[in-house]
């Protein structure tokens, strides 16, 4: 392996959990959450909402599945 290859930290990859904590941290500080999720919100019940659950189930269809815990 060398100098600039990643080490494979296997399952539980503490280097990627930690980059992705830090970048959700940033974003919570650095942007309008509460703005964002106003504006998905209204885009979802507007005139653009079926085309953005269109988009959802075409994504989901390449998934392996969903956890049942998060169905609604």
């Amino acid at each position: 392996m060398g100098a600039d290859t990643p080490k494979n930290e296997g399952e539980g990859n503490r280097t990627a959990d930690a980059q992705y904590r830090r970048g959700v941290e940033d974003h919570v500080k650095n942007h309008d959450v509460q703005g964002d999720a106003d504006r998905a919100r209204r885009a979802v019940d507007g005139p653009e909402g079926e085309e953005l659950r269109r988009a959802e189930e075409k994504g989901k269809s390449h998934a392996k599945g969903e956890d049942p815990k998060l169905k609604r």
